[in-house]
């Protein structure tokens, strides 16, 4: 089953042209999306989340089409959103905040829905604060608990914005470990600007640049487009888009590199660095 299926969608605001007629269809798994900032990430996952509604182009979620009021009803219930901004309503603890979206999805029943809220708050390891105001909470806490909200009522497709922002390195592999055991049997959209989560478990990745998808593939092949041209070297070499220190105290290279260069296997970044033109970043900046 097509879980999503984008056809020439298109959105403006004003004169800008965020998303330009893309085209993206996913079933079941991670799909993985980068993507500069002002690529119409956002944008785009709020189209998915039935947010924002497109300028042109058609929208099908789990099967329902979003121009109808009634379906995007029906997707809503079995829909989970992590938006990259939320607000808190004033005075809540984490249980009452998970509990209050809970009632607006529609959980009636008082019991059954505060097993499902203990549940969501479990599994983002949560439990021991739920009685605390979520204005007393740290910023990873609050992160933890806007992806719980999207985790009520085991919902078939998942939209998350920038989930991993504010989550220590311990936190983001437990996340991984969440959304890989979600993802067997649902469609999960995850917009990112850590590379290495998308290498690490996303089996497909989605690269927006300037409201176009330049690239749709699997991790690998998008490293294997930087395949020759990432060398190291003692000193940077005028070939180079970017250049940086690594932990050996060589400076890894990307770009064009001389002759006889010592090349390096070719990462993820290094082709996403590539797809999206780092030329425009100054060598000054870019040797760090």
């Amino acid at each position: 089953m097509t879980d999503i299926r984008l056809t020439q969608v298109s959105k403006s605001y004003g004169r800008q042209r965020v998303l330009n007629a893309v085209t993206l269809d996913a079933a079941a798994g991670i799909v993985g999306l980068l993507g500069p900032n002002g690529a119409g990430k956002t944008t785009l996952l709020r189209i998915l989340a039935t947010v924002t509604a497109p300028d042109a182009g058609s929208v099908q979620l789990l099967g329902y089409d979003t121009g109808e009021p009634a379906a995007r009803t029906e997707i809503r219930r079995r829909l989970g959103y992590v938006p990259q901004e939320t607000g808190f309503p004033s005075g809540f603890t984490a249980f009452e905040y998970v509990d209050y979206v809970a009632i607006l999805k529609e959980m009636t029943g008082r019991r059954a829905r505060h097993d499902e809220v203990r549940r969501v708050l479990d599994v983002v390891g949560l439990t021991p604060v739920a009685g605390r105001r979520v204005r007393r909470l740290s910023g990873g806490m609050k992160r933890r608990l806007v992806i719980a909200q999207a985790l009520l009522g085991d919902p078939r497709l998942l939209v998350l914005d920038e989930p991993t922002v504010g989550l220590d390195p311990e936190q983001r592999l437990r996340f991984r470990d969440t959304v890989s055991a979600l993802a067997e049997d649902r469609c999960v959209i995850v917009s990112t600007h850590q590379t290495e989560d998308v290498a690490a478990f996303c089996p497909r990745v989605v690269v927006l640049h300037e409201g176009r998808v330049r690239f749709d593939g699997a991790p690998e092949d998008l490293a294997a487009t930087a395949t020759g041209r990432v060398w190291t070297a003692d000193r940077r070499d005028p070939g180079a888009r970017l250049a940086w220190r690594t932990s050996t105290g060589t400076l890894h290279q990307v770009g064009t590199p001389p002759p006889g260069a010592t090349l390096a296997d070719a990462s993820l970044e290094d082709g996403y660095l590539l797809l999206v033109d780092a030329a425009q970043i100054s060598p000054q900046t870019a040797v760090r």
